[in-house]
């Protein structure tokens, strides 16, 4: 795997409609918690094939039994968080936000059950993905601390103790996915205090994924997160957020999107194989990784398997032009 240009997804793929109807059921009391967790193998051993029929490099779980990112660990630590009601994100959009009701603390693994099915299902190494604790504290609403820093740095904790549990699994890479990263400036250095926790005495090659917010200013900060890895999304903002690496000396590897998660038009060869070659401007193929900008679940199946069979002619026609394939 050291040819370079290495081909991954940022985590979530879109479930099957067998699978969104039986949460629903479940919800009704119309299935057990059995019969939903059987589903979920099920949707997850077709995500591991649809990635290696595809040709992905790294692959992902898909996260086939979480509903939203922060919301399936809440719903884990249920001695000190819990579901709220409805809240408007945008548009008509709305989401159950979690709520801090007590001290954080790890209460057993949350994760490492799925990894290690997903990964006995393939050759091929499979991430951990886990939702970084500023996240995680930014997206709930807090009835405990009325402290952010405390809260943030014992929610490290946590999701420390479950990286732990996934490194001694085995899993290669581990990813903590910190969207909300770089939207206040001012705690840019509590992110980072954050994922120091997280990511120490772990042997795994560790990641994060950050989407929105002011990259741009943020992005010195970013560069010197405490992580092996930084995974961003350039495609769908014209490639612009790669000027910001030019010249720059850092030593991590670089993931770039180069599908646009947001749309449903799925990109040509020719558009991946330009932004590659943006890539390859500010980082050598042994540091490029190639990836969506976002995660796939709001796609159809169709869609993001199309997508990524797109994203994988384009790497392999660069590699070839670069004689690495």
């Amino acid at each position: 795997m050291s040819r370079g240009l290495l081909t991954t997804t940022v985590g979530s793929f879109p479930k099957p409609d067998y699978l969104a109807r039986a949460r629903n059921d479940l919800s009704l009391g119309k299935i057990s918690r059995q019969e939903l967790a059987e589903l979920e193998r099920r949707a997850t051993a077709e995500v591991v094939r649809l990635q290696e029929d595809i040709g992905l490099d790294i692959l992902v779980d898909g996260e086939m039994e979480r509903g939203d990112m922060v919301a399936f660990f809440a719903e884990l630590l249920t001695e000190s968080m819990t579901i709220g009601g409805l809240v408007r994100s945008y548009g008509n959009r709305y989401y159950r936000k979690p709520v801090i009701t007590g001290k954080l603390h790890w209460q057993g693994p949350m994760t490492v059950e799925m990894w290690r099915y997903a990964q006995g299902l393939t050759d091929k190494p499979v991430k951990g993905i886990l939702t970084g604790p500023y996240t995680m504290v930014d997206w709930s609403f807090d009835e405990y601390y009325g402290d952010r820093v405390r809260a943030v740095l014992d929610m490290a904790e946590v999701v420390h103790q479950e990286a732990k549990e996934l490194d001694e699994a085995g899993a290669p890479f581990i990813q903590v996915d910190e969207p909300a990263a770089s939207t206040r400036l001012d705690e840019m250095d509590l992110v980072s205090r954050g994922l120091t926790i997280v990511t120490q005495g772990l042997k795994a090659k560790t990641g994060t994924h950050i989407c929105y917010g002011d990259f741009a200013r943020a992005f010195r900060q970013i560069v010197d997160l405490p992580v092996g890895q930084l995974d961003i999304e350039t495609a769908n903002s014209g490639y612009d957020l790669l000027e910001l690496f030019r010249g720059d000396r850092y030593d991590k590897e670089l993931a770039i999107g180069v599908l646009d998660s947001h749309t449903h038009r799925v990109e040509t060869v020719e558009e991946v194989v330009a932004g590659i070659r943006r890539g390859l401007e500010v980082a050598p193929p042994q540091r490029l990784y190639i990836d969506p900008d976002c995660g796939l679940k709001t796609r159809t199946w169709n869609e993001a398997a199309a997508k990524l069979r797109v994203m994988v002619q384009g790497v392999r026609q660069v590699r070839k032009e670069l004689g690495i394939d």
